[in-house]
């Protein structure tokens, strides 16, 4: 994971605005939020899945709600930063079948879940991070 320095850091916006911006430059938002806080996502490396931008926030007023963003809604960015996670191809050969345990655990987890991040994408997301300023600051 390597951290990058950003106007946006620390700094309190629209939740909506935010979205909206993020957004029209390729991100979603990371399926680990909740009420309070959150994450917006972009990939990196194309279809590969496994470089990503990472823009997190803490929600200050309201409520988030990504459904139906909720006017006033406040939050505070974070620091952004690039991350990789290495996964397994192909099948596990270790894994055992457990139907219960299928139904919950879908996943694999990450061979390496902070992997060293090429320069190119962290290039590349220092430029997205401008880019997202611009519109934003």
């Amino acid at each position: 994971m390597i951290s990058l320095n950003s106007n946006l850091t620390n700094r309190e916006l629209d939740f909506v605005e935010l979205k909206d911006a993020l957004e029209r430059r390729l991100f979603a938002l990371g399926g680990n939020w909740d009420y309070n806080q959150g994450s917006f996502d972009r990939k990196l490396d194309g279809e590969k899945q496994t470089v990503w931008l990472r823009v997190p926030f803490e929600v200050v007023h309201g409520e988030l709600d990504p459904d139906a963003p909720q006017p006033g809604t406040r939050v505070v960015v974070g620091t952004p930063y690039v991350l990789k996670h290495l996964y397994n191809a192909g099948d596990d050969h270790t894994a055992r079948f457990y139907v219960l345990s299928a139904l919950v655990n879908q996943f694999q987890a990450p061979v390496d879940p902070d992997a060293a991040v090429e320069d190119a994408y962290v290039a590349e997301a220092k430029d997205v991070l401008r880019e997202i300023e611009s519109a934003l600051v």
